[in-house]
């Protein structure tokens, strides 16, 4: 696996992609990593990986569930709150 800095892989561009059908070229910053070129195909088997394990969040989930309400012009209807027998406030 090639390193290259930000200067290098500027400079050499070309090289650096070719370089990356063989292997992953990591480009650093002052000895930071801040970028990877990869093949393409690679990046389309872990875009394929993500999609299958992304999983929503729950506000995910309620902001889709208010779209579907605004497209089908639904609305909730809430009942207003009673107040029920406790028998542990007492």
């Amino acid at each position: 696996m090639m390193n290259w800095k930000i200067e290098q892989a500027q400079q050499q561009l070309s090289q650096l992609i070719q370089d990356a059908i063989a292997e992953p070229q990591l480009i650093y910053n002052q000895d930071q990593l801040v970028a990877a070129v990869i093949e393409p195909e690679l990046f389309q088997e872990f875009l394929k990986w993500k999609h299958q394990h992304h999983q929503n969040s729950l506000a995910d989930t309620f902001a889709e569930l208010r779209q579907i309400c605004i497209e089908e012009d639904y609305s909730l209807e809430v009942p207003p709150r009673e107040d029920r027998f406790n028998p542990l406030s007492n």
